[in-house]
Formats: C-alpha cells, structure tokens, sequence
C-alpha cells in the first residue's frame, strides 16, 4: 500500500496566507487569453483579475460593452507590493508580461501557471496545468465543470469565444477532443453563438487591405521539402494591427502549405516574423521558436531587432530545409534550475518536495554531482512508516540515464522509450544542469510514443 497520495487537492482558497493573489495574461490580451483570466478568478476566489494595457480590438470592443460583468484592474491600478500567488494563464513567459513582470524577483512568491504552449518558457511556477490543448481556458473550463461551479450564459459565451478563436471554430490542427468537451458545455449553459459571431470578427480595415494588396504584388512560392512555401518581406512604418489576419489571408489566397511575412521597421530597426502553416509536416511555432519566438503547430510569431529582413529569411528557410525537429537541442527544452535533493534528506522530506512540486521525480545530487534519482515508484519499496526516516540514498535509483545539453530531442525520446523513463538530468562538465522529462520531448516526436 503506498504511503502518500501524490494528488492536488484541486481547490484554491479566497486567500494565500491573507495576502492578495492576482491573475494575469500575456501583452496584447486575445480572448483566450481574458477568457482564461476570468475563469481562472473563478477557481481562485478572491482573485483580482488583472489585464494589460494592450488589448486586442475584439476583446476592447467586447469588455466595453460588458464592463459592468467582467470587474477587472489594469496593471497600473494594482498594488503588487502585497502580492504573493500569481497566476499566470496563457503566458509563460515573463517579457510577455506588462508591469506585473516586476514580481519575477519578488522573494515568497507563489506562481501558479495555466497554458496550453508548450515551450518550456522561463517562469518557474510551484504548480502548473500546461497541456497540449487548442486554447488555455479549455483547461480552466475541465476545472469549473469539476468543481461543479455555476456559469451565467455571459461568461459561457465568453469562455467559448476563447475557444472557438484559439481554434478556429475547431478547424485548426491544434484542436482536440478537450476543446470540443469544452464547447458543448458551455453551450449547455447558454453561450450564444450570435454574440460570439458579432465579436470574433477580424478586425479587417484600409490598413490591411493596403498590406494585403503589397503583399499578393510581390508573391512567390518556393517548393521546400515538398511543400510549398512563400515568405514575403515588407516595409512598415507605424503600427499596422491585425497582421495575422492579414498573413492567414495572404497563405489561403497563394493555397501555400505554409507562410511567413517579414515586417520590418527601419525607425525601430526591429523585424515582425509571422507564419501560419497549413500541414502537418511543417511546424511554425517550432521554427519561429528557433528565432526566439513561438507559437503552435499551424501559428507562431518572433520579434529580433537589429536583423536584416533578408537574414530572416536566409534563416527561415535553413530552418525549414532542414530537420527543424533538429535544430531544437536539449538546452532549450530542459527545465533548469533543477529542484533535486541530496542523498541524506529523509524520505519524508523528499515525499513532501514531490507533493509541493507536482512532479513524478527528483534529481539526488551532491555538492551539484547526480548520484541517484528519486521518483515516486520508489515509495512503492517502503513497508512501513517508520523507513520515511531514512535517508533517500537508502531507496534512491542508482544507475541514471542522462544526457548531454547538446543533443536532439529525438536522441533523448529514444533513450526515454528504450529504458522506459519518464526523465533524464541533463550533465555537463560532471554537474547536473537542467532536467528534460518525456512530456518535454513529445511535443515534437509524438510518433515516438510507446503503445
């Protein structure tokens, strides 16, 4: 019989500690983004939700017209200095973040992280839901439909328009059978479809009708790999909102597999890349990743500075000639620092440290050399309460696979498989310095996993 239960509670009080708990999404705020922001206040009561400067058109013209339903503070009005959980949703990266980036060095901070991106990004949060999903607030709405909590028509519309943007109505690649769970009780309970047709239109104006035309004059398409694909380059000055609509227009109309458009800015010496990719076999998020971007399978974007347009797509097109899969190695997925234990910490506090953490296993390290790993399964060999008082070396798993921050995520998904393992240290120079588990590499190599 195991001794502990490796399960969160799955509820989230008023309060942390009597301090303030804030949620939060990422710059330029999409309707998954603030339908996950309002949903997440409601698995967090007492949550203050709190939004960006910088909306999306649709999502401006949606909360002015129900401002008096969804209470939210702009990140100018909240006071962080009694801040001590934050939960971030759709975002899991800190630059993403308007003022409350401020709290990354906050000392006691509790982060708690909803997302459906799975780059690894660099929040190091306590507790996190991130799955590979076609929106983020699916994920939150899974948490209301268990906790049994009542939504008004109002917020379900809300929450579905997250959904039906992230996915496309649920045409995208992206989508799953989780979204589509999602939408059919949301639409039980009273989201309207009409409201959601009036806000989900793209914002479509002269400036990217303009764009588009400049744009469809200078087309081409190039065959790479068997694809074809087209990257278009041009100069903008000013701000030009909405190019993503303008890009899925521009890939639809050429009937490419995948495209990326150029924006660049010679006043702020910056470069916009945006792709959108059709196949299966081309994944953007995973290219613009590699330019220090990010995204999905079927979108993503980067923003670089000081680069020249036709570097960009040199580099694009290197990227997409080769394995892109490849080009991604173990540093830039693995999580560090890593959270590990020395071989004298009792089991007691080892069980403890998995429980907080939410993870499967632990790194056993000493003086910063590995010399073990502790996981769950190990708690499996104690037969009696009084062996938590024992030292982990006691019960640890001695010969650990590992791997070099240099290698492919294929190198590590093969070793995982072979030796049926949910994780591997990474080591270099003799010393551990991040960890890669199996959900890190599956994201790429999906064909990989075990029946």
């Amino acid at each position: 019989m195991m001794l502990f239960q490796f399960m969160a509670s799955g509820r989230f009080s008023a309060s942390h500690n009597g301090t303030m708990q804030i949620v939060t999404t990422h710059k330029n705020t999409d309707f998954d983004a603030f339908a996950s922001t309002m949903a997440a206040a409601i698995v967090y009561p007492g949550a203050v939700p709190v939004l960006p400067q910088i909306l999306n058109p649709n999502v401006r013209a949606f909360l002015s017209i129900h401002k008096d339903f969804f209470v939210t503070q702009s990140c100018r009005e909240i006071d962080l200095k009694d801040t001590r959980r934050l939960i971030l949703v759709d975002v899991n990266r800190w630059d993403r973040l308007n003022r409350i980036g401020e709290l990354r060095h906050r000392d006691g901070l509790e982060i708690h992280l909803w997302d459906h991106h799975m780059d690894p990004g660099d929040v190091s949060a306590a507790w996190r839901c991130q799955e590979a999903v076609g929106a983020t607030v699916t994920l939150l709405v899974r948490r209301l439909r268990q906790d049994r909590k009542l939504l008004s028509p109002i917020q379900s519309t809300l929450f579905l328009a997250g959904i039906y943007e992230d996915t496309g109505n649920l045409t995208f690649p992206s989508s799953c059978a989780e979204d589509a769970y999602a939408a059919a009780y949301l639409l039980e309970r009273g989201a309207d479809l009409n409201i959601l047709n009036s806000f989900l239109r793209p914002a479509y104006g002269q400036k990217q009708k303009d764009m588009l035309f400049l744009m469809l004059q200078t087309a081409g398409r190039i065959r790479v790999n068997g694809l074809h694909i087209s990257i278009n380059c041009q100069q903008v000055s000013g701000h030009v909102g909405n190019l993503a609509v303008v890009m899925k227009m521009y890939r639809e109309i050429l009937n490419a597999d995948a495209a990326f458009g150029i924006f660049y800015d010679l006043r702020k010496n910056q470069c916009m890349i945006i792709g959108r990719s059709a196949v299966e076999g081309l994944n953007v998020g995973s290219i613009l990743r590699s330019l220090g971007g990010g995204g999905h399978p079927a979108a993503g974007s980067a923003l670089l500075k000081s680069v020249k347009p036709a570097a960009v797509r040199d580099w694009i097109l290197e990227l997409i000639s080769g394995n892109q899969q490849s080009s991604v190695q173990i540093s830039d997925l693995m999580s560090f620092p890593v959270i590990s234990v020395s071989s004298a910490t009792l089991m007691s506090q080892a069980a403890a440290l998995l429980r907080e953490k939410g993870c499967t296993g632990l790194p056993v390290a000493d003086d910063g050399r590995l010399v073990g790993i502790i996981s769950r399964r190990d708690f499996q060999k104690l037969k009696k309460e009084s062996q938590l008082n024992a030292p982990v070396r006691a019960f640890m798993q001695r010969d650990v696979f590992t791997i070099d921050p240099g290698k492919s995520p294929m190198h590590a998904a093969r070793l995982m498989i072979k030796h049926d393992i949910g994780r591997l240290p990474v080591i270099a120079e003799e010393r551990i310095i991040g960890i890669i588990t199996r959900s890190d590499v599956m994201v790429y190599f999906y064909d990989l996993l075990p029946d």
